[in-house]
């Protein structure tokens, strides 16, 4: 048992939540968005105390979808976001290590690389339920075999994190003895990108895919959802002052096709296209019920009839917590916006683009350079 998890959990006070989206290489703009949050962070603290601050001293509980599970899980057992940043760039290319031209049949990338690095970066024994991670963390995933999403949390009061049933017989399986690697490299297996994750749970296997094809990409509102939820046992108390919850984004761009005729939607045409659409809708979904259930005080316009929502009335009042929504809008106008005429807006939308990983990182440090700001954690 986390004892130290389950005292943080239960402790009175506001609690706060960061959210990461997927979204491959393209996690460097939400790691540069963590750095100036880290760095706003440390700035309130005595002199004395700054030096050695990470997001997990801050932060009670991270969430994420696909390279959002990576770095979630990284900075719940306490890593600093510079830690974070360094393998993504020492490793990011290496990760997207090509497949056999047989393996290419069925996706483009090797994961053995990949499940070597996570290996090292988490240990491969540090399992879902080690006292090493500081922080509640979920992470999800898709079931392929049961065709459901899987979102797993080392909660101790969650149903499949009890060792033992309700009229007391022992539990084939505990969710908490799954090793955390194995867990994170299943979020990441993005069909067509890497090969799926098979996974012993209990007496049965399972397949897992990318929780990005679930409609958790953005697992924001999910997270407060299981934060709340008395069925997740977390229990903690809604309100504006009460909860936090912290989105970052991995940049979005719509793909606008003014020239699209009806005979162009074959089936290569739908297949290419239907899942990164769902995908997109469901993020913005997630987002969209942020700022409908929360009080949003930083995020981009969803559309042009809704605008940011920041300051309009909803569904509750008082909001259930507060949003903050940091993401970027990488077509050629968003990136101007940002003062990055120079970054080529193909060059940082494609979740595999490791041969511009220092335009990506230019994105997330102008993101959060010209949107987070101290006075957004005030009260927390």
């Amino acid at each position: 048992m986390n004892t130290h998890l389950l005292d943080r959990i239960r402790s009175p006070g506001p609690k706060k939540i960061l959210a990461c989206d997927g979204g491959g290489i393209l996690g460097l703009i939400s790691v540069e968005v963590l750095a100036r949050i880290e760095a706003v962070l440390r700035d309130r603290l005595p002199p004395d105390r700054r030096k050695d601050f990470v997001l997990a001293d801050y932060f009670d509980g991270f969430a994420g979808t696909s390279t959002g599970a990576v770095i979630a899980a990284c900075l719940a057992l306490g890593m600093s976001v510079d830690k974070v940043r360094r393998f993504y760039i020492d490793s990011g290319r290496e990760m997207f290590d090509k497949a056999g031209l047989l393996e290419r049949l069925h996706y483009k990338y090797d994961d053995d690389r990949l499940s070597l690095k996570l290996k090292q970066e988490i240990g491969e024994k540090t399992t879902l339920g080690s006292d090493r991670l500081r922080s509640l963390l979920t992470i999800v995933m898709r079931n392929a075999t049961t065709d459901s999403p899987w979102p797993l949390s080392n909660n101790p009061g969650a149903l499949y994190n009890q060792r033992t049933r309700e009229d007391g017989t022992p539990r084939e399986n505990c969710n908490l003895d799954l090793p955390l690697w194995q867990l994170v490299r299943a979020s990441t297996a993005a069909p067509t990108y890497f090969p799926p994750e098979v996974i012993r749970v209990g007496g049965e296997t399972f397949v897992f895919v990318d929780g990005g094809v679930t409609t958790y990409n953005n697992p924001a509102f999910l997270a407060f959802t299981m934060a709340t939820l008395d069925r997740y046992a977390v229990n903690w108390n809604a309100g504006e002052d009460q909860i936090l919850v912290v989105s970052i984004g991995t940049g979005n761009a719509a793909k606008a096709d003014p020239d699209l005729a009806p005979g162009q939607m074959h089936l290569l045409y739908q297949a290419g296209n239907i899942p990164s659409a769902l995908m997109f809708a469901a993020q913005n979904q997630q987002d969209l019920l942020c700022r409908m259930f929360g009080r949003c005080l930083v995020g981009d316009p969803l559309d042009r009839e809704l605008g940011d929502l920041i300051g309009s009335a909803g569904p509750v009042s008082p909001k259930l917590f507060t949003y903050l929504r940091y993401d970027a809008d990488v077509s050629r106008a968003g990136l101007t916006a940002l003062n990055l005429p120079e970054v080529d807006p193909g060059h940082v939308q494609l979740m595999d683009s490791t041969r511009y990983i220092d335009e990506i990182q230019k994105v997330g440090r102008a993101v959060g350079e010209i949107k987070v700001r101290a006075e957004h954690f005030a009260g927390f």
